[in-house]
């Protein structure tokens, strides 16, 4: 599990030298130099350079919570490279290091925003291929990054700055990403393919749920359909076989179970002896005891506990799953996919809440000890309104007087300053440390929230600059702030790569280069600010 060094300046400048040596004159206009430093601002050469380095990343931060879980990881949904680039550069700003941080590829985001077939409902109706394509198509963001400011160093470099020891210990904007492939699209091949293609674009952690594929749910909406374990387990097995074709020993799969909401099945599987994992399946299966003189013409029956019983099968030819039956098969799928090749849990649930999750884990922990989550702090779910319930009830047990809150609307702005809200809004900032305490969550991501901050920044763009506001709306709202906090893109032509692709034509043309970078280029406008968050503060006297 090493984590592969940053490529070192100095190693790829002697290399290059050799080869300059090797090839003769032919090579004479090439300046080892300027090799070397694209070589250093190239990092990763592949999508499965890309996949063994943030997977030994992975296994380490696993390792880290193991030993403390106060030490989780957390990410942001991105449905496009530019934003997880951004995502990523805001990280290195705000936060010195993106150590812990990873990026979340979610399948509702390629159905919603990427698919040729236009806006669709996360139901795997997207082309798979969609998928690599914008794992792909982060990664190549991310390395953009990493060229874009190592360019800026060198820069500065050659105007005599000391900045040699941040080229050599350069931290690369590469960083994990948790992969959705959703339930497979199709069978264990198809998943197997599927997986091939996402590993070799970058992902070292693919998250497959137990639905089934042709009628996949989004794991907060109705109608899920579970298979039974065997099916799930024939996928785990594929994307494993995939990881280790492809040479990334430590891939993670991520095994998400939908059973706390799922109420149906497609499949009864055939049991072998009593009590194996199709006879636990078909225990859960509802079914009324009959006589076999009751059962009608090519009816499906079942023998339980010397008993024939006849499973309850809706029109649609769908098996309904036992009332009350939805934690004891969350605790099932857990341990069994564990034991069969998983690595970390996702447990889709109803909501947020903490005591609720770790009810379910510690049940897991009784049979696998480490078991821990990936957890989704999902935008369907709405958080004031559920941390002012769990509030409330917790107030109410402590015998507050409640009389002055109305119950059936709590989301009601007058409640804002009130110790009902400061209760609520202290359990969601706690929300991620808790969890990763008390429930296992070893990692929290948000599934779609640039999704959520792209409409709202519209939203309220859209609203001043259509009116009188004018240009103003977009000068005050977004272009005077992104220069005061520093925010990278300001300056979007070096962002995209022009100044970068200056320095490239030099190398490759020396002074006959046509640069774009020039007294007339109108970025100029924009000088390097710094942030306003990292200013000195302003200490009292």
């Amino acid at each position: 599990m090493k984590i592969q060094p940053q490529t070192n300046y100095r190693s790829a400048l002697e290399a290059v030298k050799k080869l300059k040596e090797k090839y003769g004159e032919t090579w004479n206009s090439i300046n080892p130099e300027s090799a070397a430093r694209m070589i250093t601002q190239n990092r990763f050469r592949t999508g499965l350079d890309i996949a063994r380095y943030t997977a030994a990343i992975m296994r380490k931060d696993m390792e880290e919570y193991d030993a403390d879980p106060s030490q989780y990881t957390q990410s942001l949904g991105s449905w496009h490279g530019f934003v997880a680039q951004q995502n990523m550069i805001a990280v290195k700003k705000h936060h010195k290091s993106t150590r812990k941080k990873y990026l979340y590829l979610s399948g509702w985001m390629v159905a919603a925003l990427r698919s040729e077939f236009g806006p669709l409902p996360d139901q795997s109706m997207h082309e798979k291929t969609a998928v690599p394509s914008l794992i792909n198509e982060i990664y190549d963001f991310l390395r953009q990054a990493d060229a874009v400011e190592l360019n800026d160093l060198f820069k500065r470099l050659e105007k005599g700055e000391d900045v040699q020891d941040k080229i050599d210990n350069f931290e690369t904007h590469v960083v994990p990403i948790i992969a959705d492939i959703d339930a497979g699209f199709g069978n264990q091949e198809a998943t197997y393919l599927l997986a091939k293609k996402m590993i070799q674009a970058g992902a070292c952690a693919i998250q497959i749920e137990n639905q089934v594929s042709d009628a996949k749910q989004c794991g907060h909406q109705d109608g899920k359909v579970t298979v039974p374990h065997e099916d799930f387990i024939a996928k785990l097995n594929a994307i494993r076989y995939a990881f280790i074709e492809l040479g990334v020993e430590d891939g993670i799969i991520v095994a998400r179970t939908d059973s706390e909401g799922a109420g149906l099945t497609q499949k009864l599987p055939v049991s072998q002896e009593p009590g194996d994992l199709a006879s636990k399946y078909l225990a859960f299966i509802e079914a009324e005891t009959i006589d076999i003189n009751e059962a009608k013409e090519d009816d499906v029956l079942l023998k339980r506990d010397g008993k024939l019983m006849r499973p309850v099968r809706l029109a649609n030819g769908l098996y309904k799953f036992k009332e009350g039956s939805n934690i004891d098969r969350v605790v099932l799928d857990c341990i069994t996919s564990l034991q069969n090749g998983a690595d970390l849990l996702w447990i889709e649930t109803p909501t947020p809440n903490v005591k609720q999750i770790a009810h379910m884990v510690n049940r897991i922990r009784e049979v696998v000890p480490n078991a821990k989550l990936v957890y989704n702090n999902s935008p369907s779910f709405n958080w004031t309104l559920n941390f002012r319930h769990q509030a409330y009830d917790e107030m109410l047990a402590e015998g507050e007087n409640m009389t002055g809150y109305d119950r059936n609307n709590l989301m009601d702005a007058a409640y804002d300053g009130t110790e009902l809200c400061f209760r609520a809004d202290r359990k969601i900032k706690k929300f991620q440390v808790d969890g990763a305490r008390e429930a296992g969550i070893f990692h929290h991501l948000i599934t779609l929230p640039t999704y959520h901050t792209t409409a709202l920044h519209m939203h309220d763009l859209t609203a001043g600059y259509f009116s009188e506001e004018g240009m103003l709306a977009y000068v005050s709202g977004v272009q005077r702030q992104e220069i005061r906090k520093g925010v990278s893109c300001v300056k979007h032509q070096r962002m995209a790569g022009s100044d970068l692709g200056d320095d490239h034509k030099t190398f490759f043309s020396g002074e006959k280069a046509l640069k774009a970078g020039g007294e007339k280029n109108t970025s100029n406008q924009f000088k390097e600010q710094e942030s306003v968050t990292e200013r000195e503060p302003v200490l009292d006297k």
